[in-house]
């Protein structure tokens, strides 16, 4: 994976500059999720977590099984503004999502900009498709899902989830 930033442009025009994780992120990772509501650390580790440990830090770090793929978006200005995750499993052709934003960057498009460019990342990887698993309750993403093209479906064995996806490639002409 190339470790140089990806220059990006959410809707609202917010510049990012999107890079991978590494290792010796931590730190940064840690900060940005002190400033990520406490509903959207409970939506993005299904749990009822008020602050993230050193467990759920270690989820969002690159793996060692070569597996998984993590970002780390920052503003114009310099700060950490989101975290983005892709785990996939090449034999099945799928890949899972999960995406945190800072509350004070909310609305500005970023989540839309992330998730655009992890499928792509998805698909470059020889994806067939991406998936995410969402609480119920978790409305915004689910509906910014739904724009950008994913189904939404229950999720198998638990009510309160919901499993979205959507395809990737372009469909072959028959």
């Amino acid at each position: 994976m190339n470790s140089n930033p990806t220059h990006l442009v959410t809707r609202s025009g917010l510049k990012l500059s999107v890079r991978p994780a590494g290792a010796k992120d931590e730190p940064i990772l840690q900060e940005l999720f002190h400033h990520v509501s406490e509903d959207d650390l409970c939506f993005r580790f299904l749990s009822g977590l008020n602050e993230i440990g050193p467990q759920q830090l270690r989820t969002l770090l690159p793996s060692t099984d070569g597996n998984a793929a993590s970002f780390i978006v920052f503003a114009e200005d310099g700060p950490p503004v989101a975290s983005g995750v892709l785990v996939w499993d090449k034999a099945h052709g799928r890949g899972e999502v999960a995406i945190s934003v800072h509350a004070d960057y909310r609305n500005h498009g970023i989540g839309w900009t992330l998730l655009s460019f992890i499928a792509n990342e998805a698909e470059t990887r020889g994806l067939k498709s991406i998936e995410s698993i969402e609480s119920r309750a978790n409305v915004a993403a689910i509906e910014l899902e739904r724009d950008m093209g994913f189904s939404v479906t229950a999720y198998p064995g638990d009510p309160t989830l919901t499993l979205v996806s959507k395809p990737l490639g372009k469909p072959r002409a028959e």
